[in-house]
């Protein structure tokens, strides 16, 4: 098995070069986890993203219009690197409309509001997708003193 744990850059302001150096990150993304996916071997790719890939993975797009999370070139890029076949464990897991929110900002009492998003996914290769038994966010870690704006998300494989 082969786990690979990224941070994809956050991109905000945009537009401006933050924005610019995010979308080449993830044109390299793409391009590596290509070579990736055809490995003969169950492949993870897992970590902060980023991106809310559609507007069914946060709580309302109202306020985040203009963030570079939602911007329809971060999602776009996104979807390209799903279109290599490569499975959202959360989405296979939680087909319906909404997924489990994995981040909810400091600001605007989004925790208890629960005024989340989903930005951190776990994605897996044909080999990968094959093995997914669950998978799932461990919300209550966010709830703790303390805590990051982001809970984990796991996944468990046969």
């Amino acid at each position: 098995m082969l786990v690979g744990c990224l941070y994809l850059p956050n991109g905000n302001p945009r537009p401006g070069p933050k924005f610019d150096y995010k979308l080449a990150w993830a044109g390299r993304l793409i391009a590596h986890a290509g070579t990736l996916y055809a490995t003969a071997a169950p492949v993870v790719l897992a970590g902060d993203y980023n991106v809310v890939p559609t507007d069914a993975d946060i709580y309302n797009t109202r306020s985040w219009k203009a963030d570079a999370l939602l911007q329809p070139e971060s999602r776009a890029a996104f979807k390209r690197l799903l279109d290599q076949g490569w499975t959202d464990a959360l989405r296979e897991r939680f087909p319906h409309d909404p997924p489990p929110w994995t981040f909810w900002s400091y600001f605007r009492e989004a925790w208890p509001r629960d005024a989340g998003l989903r930005i951190d996914h776990v994605l897996l290769n044909g080999f990968g997708a094959e093995r997914l038994t669950d998978a799932g966010v461990d919300r209550a870690v966010r709830g703790a003193e303390g805590a990051s704006d982001h809970a984990p998300v796991w996944i468990e494989l046969a």
